[in-house]
C-alpha cells in the first residue's frame, strides 16, 4: 500500500510537474504569423499553435482552452514562438490583426491636382490617369454634384483614408473620397441653400472659396458673409484666390497687374458673380460655414496681424484705413 501510494504521488507531482511545464515557455522568441482559418475548432487552433512553436503541448492547451473559451474570430495574428499558454490564448482573445494598409491624408485647401500628386506618390496611380477620371464627368452625387458636371473639384473630401495595400484603382479611391463627402455633408443644413439664393453645388463654390480665404476658424462665418453680401448688391467678390486657381502665369503663386486683366471666369476681380466652379476641396467647418453665415453686414475684410485672423467693415474707407495699418 505504501508503494502503491508512492507511486500515486510521484505520479501526481510528475503529472502537475509537466503541466506547469506546458504552461510556461523558454527559449528563442521568433515571429509567427498565424491565419486561423473561418469555421476552425478550437481543437484546430490549437494544433496551429503547437505546429508553429507558440505553445510546448498540444493536449495541456486544449485543456486549458476550454476553460477559457473554445473559439476565436478567424483572421491573421502575429505571435512569436515560445510564448506562454496564457499569452498566446490572450492575443488570440483580442482578435485578428488588422490587415495592412495604405494611408492617405488629404488636407482641407487642396485642389484636384494637389491630391493626385498625393495619391500617385502614396498609392501609386499615375496622376494624370487620376486627374482624367476626375474630370470626365462620370461621376455624380445628388443633390449636391449634378450629374454630368465635368469636374469632381471640391467633392474629394478632405480627411485621413485607409485603403488596402493591393487592388486599388483611381475609381475606387474617388468613389471612397465620393462617399465620405456624402457622408460628412449629410448632416448640414441644406435647406439653407435656397433660402440663400444659391444651388447645393454653388454652396461647394463658396466653402471653397472660404476654405481657401482663411484658416482661423472664427472667421469663416464671416467671410462667408462678405461673399453672401456682395452677391445680393451685385458687386464683385474681388477675391484672389478664384484666380489663384485659373493663375495665368502658374507657378509663382502670385498675381501680376496683368494677371488682374485676365478673362478668366475665375477672376473675380473683374466679373461679377461667383466662378463657375469649386475652387478647391472645403472642409466640413466651411460648408457650415457657406450654409450659415454670420448675420452682419459686411463687405470687406484685411488679413490683420500674425495669427490669421481679419478685420472685418461694411465701410470702404474704414477697409482702407484697416488695409494701410494691417498690411502696412
Amino acid at each position: 500500500m505504501l508503494v502503491l501510494l508512492l507511486i500515486v504521488l510521484g505520479a501526481v507531482a510528475a503529472g502537475f510537474s509537466y503541466y506547469r511545464w506546458c504552461e510556461g515557455s523558454s527559449g528563442a522568441k521568433r515571429p509567427v504569423t498565424l491565419t486561423v482559418p473561418r469555421g476552425s475548432s478550437g481543437g484546430d487552433v490549437v494544433a496551429l499553435l503547437h505546429d508553429g512553436g507558440v505553445v510546448r503541448c498540444g493536449l495541456v492547451s486544449r485543456i486549458v482552452l476550454r476553460t477559457k473559451g473554445d473559439t476565436f474570430q478567424a483572421g491573421t495574428y502575429h505571435l512569436t514562438t515560445n510564448m506562454r499558454l496564457d499569452d498566446a490564448f490572450d492575443t488570440l482573445a483580442k482578435g485578428p490583426a488588422a490587415p495592412p494598409s495604405i494611408r492617405l491624408t488629404i488636407p482641407p485647401g487642396w485642389r484636384l491636382t494637389q491630391i493626385a500628386a498625393r495619391v500617385a506618390a502614396t498609392m501609386h496611380l499615375p496622376a494624370a490617369a487620376f486627374l482624367a477620371a476626375t474630370n470626365g464627368g462620370g461621376h455624380s452625387l445628388p443633390p449636391y454634384l449634378p450629374a454630368g458636371t465635368k469636374s469632381l473639384e471640391g467633392y474629394l473630401f478632405p480627411n485621413t483614408y485607409r485603403f488596402p495595400v493591393h487592388g486599388n484603382t483611381d475609381e475606387t479611391v474617388i468613389t471612397k473620397l465620393l462617399d465620405e463627402f456624402k457622408t460628412e455633408a449629410a448632416g448640414l443644413p441644406w435647406t439653407n441653400a435656397a433660402k440663400l439664393g444659391v444651388t447645393d453645388y454653388q454652396i461647394v463654390t463658396i466653402a471653397s472659396m472660404i476654405e481657401r480665404e482663411t484658416g482661423y476658424g472664427p472667421d469663416r462665418t464671416k467671410v462667408s458673409a462678405v461673399i453672401y453680401n456682395r452677391l445680393k448688391i451685385g458687386m464683385k467678390l474681388q477675391i484672389d484666390a478664384t484666380l489663384l486657381y485659373d493663375d495665368p502665369t502658374p507657378g509663382d503663386n502670385t498675381l501680376s497687374a496683368s494677371d488682374l486683366l485676365s478673362s478668366s471666369p475665375y477672376n473675380t476681380r473683374n466679373r461679377k458673380g461667383l466662378p463657375p466652379t469649386p475652387i478647391a476641396s472645403p472642409s466640413l467647418a466651411s460648408l457650415r460655414a457657406a450654409l450659415e453665415p454670420a448675420n452682419v453686414n459686411y463687405l470687406y475684410y484685411v488679413k490683420c496681424g500674425t495669427k490669421g485672423h481679419s478685420a472685418f467693415t461694411a465701410s470702404n474707407s474704414e477697409f482702407l484705413r484697416l488695409e494701410a495699418h494691417c498690411l502696412g
